[in-house]
């Protein structure tokens, strides 16, 4: 590969791009902010907040040659005739969009006044509309939700925010307008979910809740791991997105979370995983075998690597990142003065056998009987995901085996300690490794509960209050009964009080 990259790729010897390139002129910005008015060349004498020429003046190279230098466009603003009208016009356009609502009157005429002003000290009619657009994005009305009790067009907000990330389109609006969004509420959800925009929700729900966004955090250390690339890590992110909109889009319950039947992969997820008959960079549903443990989140390498630290695994953060992140149950933080537990990379002990010594104190161990069982069952993979029989070691052990490796890696590695992943439940349920793990905490019901708490907590961006809990429960109640899938999910808490009150 090209300086290292394994993925693939485009070699390029120079590019050149001019932008930006419009489909139409003037573009769909300009024209929400200044309509049809006409663009003429600036005849001033001072300048006035105009665009730049298209073109610098300079001479362009073409196969190794030079031809003549462009014509500088000049600069260019918009012309009015009757600014106080144009002004008045435009913003009554503008402040609803911005706003996400109607606005009165008298907002709108002071918006004008602050055009007038602008006119007045000698701007351009450019300068003065660009001064009030800039006020108005500045304002409490376009940074913050309304408060107090919502209106139809609050409620179209929130629903859009929630699923695409952005303001109401013209159909929300207009529903909210006319009263009729809140019987259109199941309607609108399948529409904006079957919307490509709802993969903004993905990405950054993802995000906030399994920690995605920390996976480029801790590089592996590349004489542990020289197997690692940006491209296998770009894929991780891939898998766990496209696994959260297919079980979105097939309305999967969240048992898929722990144990699936079937992974998103492309064929360097496969190989890593040890998966044959995948080819090609694209990700798509794979069928697994009863025995595979990958799929749900608990095993994927995106979740994986954000839970160790580039160099060594610890059942610590995994076991806390399972309990607080998949079963909604944080863990108390560590008593003061708590000395962390520092693996041993030479391969002379186990993270297991220093946790056991950690765990002697009383005051620790309470909370690792929860904690510990999740990170013992996950110390069958590695930092990157890997599923490992024997830790990776510096040291003078046996010769690593290459299984899955890239060929052409160069291993200096060696064969550490075996792993151990066993352990008990803190309800006294025992399990001998990963696959006896997924079944006992599969058909968990805190999964279904703290997916509904996270969906709220986003959709509502608020914390939960104890004054929440019967309606978080009906939520629950209600999903289960109709199967218990996510998608239905969604749909029931759009409906419910939480997500149509403040």
């Amino acid at each position: 590969g090209v300086m290292g990259w394994s993925g693939p790729g485009l070699a390029c010897d120079w590019v050149e791009i001019e932008g930006p390139l419009h489909e139409v002129w003037p573009s769909a910005a300009h024209r929400l902010l200044f309509g049809e008015l006409p663009l003429v060349e600036w005849k001033g004498d001072a300048q006035p907040s105009a665009r730049p020429p298209l073109r610098k003046s300079v001479r362009q190279e073409v196969a190794h040659s030079r031809n003549q230098p462009d014509k500088s466009a000049g600069l260019w603003t918009v012309k009015s005739d009757a600014p106080l009208v144009d002004a008045d016009r435009l913003l009554a356009n503008f402040l609803p969009r911005a706003f996400r609502r109607p606005v009165a009157e008298e907002v709108r005429r002071k918006y004008v006044a602050s055009v007038e002003a602008r006119l007045k000290a000698g701007d351009c009619f450019e300068s003065a509309m660009r001064w009030a657009y800039r006020t108005a994005l500045c304002s409490s009305d376009f940074l913050f939700h309304l408060s107090g009790n919502p209106d139809d067009h609050a409620l179209a907000s929130r629903l859009s925010y929630f699923l695409w990330n952005s303001e109401p389109d013209t159909r929300l609006t207009e529903l909210a307008a006319t009263g009729k969004l809140r019987t259109s509420l199941r309607s609108e959800v399948e529409r904006l979910l079957t919307d490509a925009k709802s993969q903004r929700f993905i990405d950054d729900f993802l995000g906030q809740w399994l920690k995605l966004r920390s996976i480029g955090t801790n590089d592996p250390d590349q004489k542990l791991y020289p197997d690692f690339d940006q491209y296998l890590q770009d894929s991780m992110v891939s898998e766990t997105r496209s696994f959260f909109r297919e079980l979105l889009g097939k309305n999967l319950d969240a048992s898929h979370f722990i144990r699936s039947d079937f992974a998103m992969l492309n064929e360097k997820l496969a190989r890593h995983y040890g998966i044959a008959g995948v080819s090609g960079p694209q990700i798509r549903r794979v069928a697994l075998r009863p025995d595979c443990p990958r799929g749900g989140f608990l095993t994927q390498g995106a979740i994986l690597k954000i839970t160790a630290n580039g160099t060594t695994t610890s059942p610590v953060p995994r076991g806390a990142f399972v309990l607080a992140r998949l079963l909604g149950q944080p863990p108390e933080p560590p008593p003061p003065n708590t000395p962390a537990v520092e693996p041993d990379v030479q391969g002379t002990t186990t993270i297991r056998e220093q946790l056991d010594k950690h765990r002697a104190d009383p005051s620790c161990a309470a909370c690792h009987a929860k904690i510990d069982p999740p990170g013992f069952a996950l110390e069958s993979f590695d930092v990157i995901g890997g599923q490992r029989k024997n830790y990776r070691a510096i040291s003078n052990g046996p010769q690593y085996p290459r299984d899955n490796l890239d060929p052409t890696i160069d291993v200096m590695f060696r064969l550490g300690p075996l792993v151990d992943p066993s352990g008990t439940l803190a309800d006294g349920r025992p399990f001998s490794g990963i696959a006896e793990f997924q079944a006992l905490l599969a058909n968990d019901p805190r999964l279904l509960k703290n997916l509904t708490e996270q969906f709220t907590v986003y959709a509502t961006a608020r914390p939960l209050a104890f004054s929440d809990r019967d309606e978080i429960a009906g939520i629950v109640q209600r999903t289960q009964k109709q199967g218990g899938g996510i998608r239905t999910l969604l749909h029931e808490l759009v409906q419910s009080r939480l997500f149509q009150t403040p």
